[in-house]
């Protein structure tokens, strides 16, 4: 890709939309070329990876305010702060996990109770959600 990109060849090349390009340059993430008069902006090509590399992010739980703080460690080449994030959002998946892991056991209980059938005409899982 050598050649400069209008907004949506940079979208497709991201494989977002025009309007996730759009959202990325309200946020900051992007850069927002001038409009030559009676023009189309154009992007660098490199931007197209910039793009890559905010879904990318997304997709490892990153939220974009973290991916502007990746983007801003990248600029500085500062590694060791970068490890850092990324071992504390590592921290927090983890504990997400086990939190899922008990929420799946608590609810699988009361499933088994509603399948047991006793008869009863109150509902376990209404019943424990009520509870005070």
């Amino acid at each position: 890709m050598g050649a400069e990109l209008t907004i949506g060849k940079l979208a497709e090349a991201g494989g977002v939309n025009i309007e996730t390009i759009r959202y990325y340059q309200r946020r900051g993430l992007l850069d927002e070329p001038p409009k030559p008069l009676g023009g189309h902006r154009r992007y660098a090509p490199e931007q197209a990876k910039r793009v890559r590399f905010i879904k990318r992010a997304q997709a490892l739980g990153f939220t974009l305010d973290e991916v502007g703080a990746l983007l801003t460690l990248d600029a500085a080449c500062a590694c060791m702060e970068t490890l850092a994030l990324a071992t504390r959002k590592l921290a927090l998946i983890e504990k997400k996990m086990a939190d899922l892991v008990a929420i799946r056991q608590v609810l699988g209980g009361l499933v088994q109770q509603c399948d047991a059938g006793n008869g009863s005409a109150v509902c376990p899982i209404i019943d424990v959600l009520a509870r005070d």
